[in-house]
């Protein structure tokens, strides 16, 4: 009986780090310090071997164009910036942008709803931020651009691709997506998961 502990030690050193644990923070806890732009969407803290980390993703939703030739145009923009904990500052190590300018018809610059992840796929307790957005300007019925942006360590792992929508009772467009070189080379466990991300949430980017 007093092998267990042990044998359950070993059996936890095998299957390696255990997935982070994620705190989600609403925009009054967040760091006084930390300056954003736009409406927090999603905001996070957890603890890896790299440190402490926080994320903020904020969009601004659609703003009048500054551009004195776009009158009646719109801007929108969104942003996902991390950043580790260094002493007692935060310091930022990489930030998504992304944004659709000048747009007369309707506009989308928006994360995905309940699609942010923070995993530890790899289990290497180097957690992966996972982030999935649209972007669109545009005025028929046309797939829009969709994005899965993946942060391990600060490398960036890509999949683009397009929204799929139904166009007649039997008939559908888009969805189609490619995976950029980091995740061609990187671990298939990232591939399966972006996938299945891209599967789930491909048809209802705007819900």
């Amino acid at each position: 009986m007093k092998q267990l502990p042990l044998l359950a030690l070993l059996l936890a050193t095998q299957t390696g780090h255990a997935q982070p644990r994620v705190t989600k923070l609403t925009a009054t806890g967040i760091p006084k310090s930390i300056a954003y732009a736009g409406h927090v969407v999603d905001a996070a803290r957890w603890t890896d071997t790299q440190g402490d980390h926080l994320v903020i993703a904020t969009e601004t939703g659609a703003t009048a164009s500054k551009s004195p030739e776009a009158e009646g145009a719109r801007d929108a923009a969104l942003y996902a910036s991390h950043y580790l904990l260094q002493g007692a500052a935060w310091q930022p190590t990489w930030k998504v942008t992304d944004f659709v300018k000048e747009c007369p018809l309707d506009i989308e610059a928006n994360f995905v709803p309940h699609s942010f992840a923070v995993t530890d796929l790899d289990r290497n307790g180097q957690a992966e931020v996972w982030l999935m957005y649209q972007t669109a300007c545009q005025g028929g019925v046309d797939p829009n651009s969709l994005k899965i942006i993946m942060y391990e360590a600060g490398r960036k792992y890509a999949v683009r691709g397009t929204t799929h929508i139904k166009v007649s009772a039997t008939t559908y467009d888009g969805g189609q997506f490619t995976f950029d070189e980091a995740f061609g080379k990187g671990p298939a466990a990232f591939r399966s998961y972006a996938a299945q991300l891209w599967t789930k949430y491909r048809g209802n980017a705007g819900k």
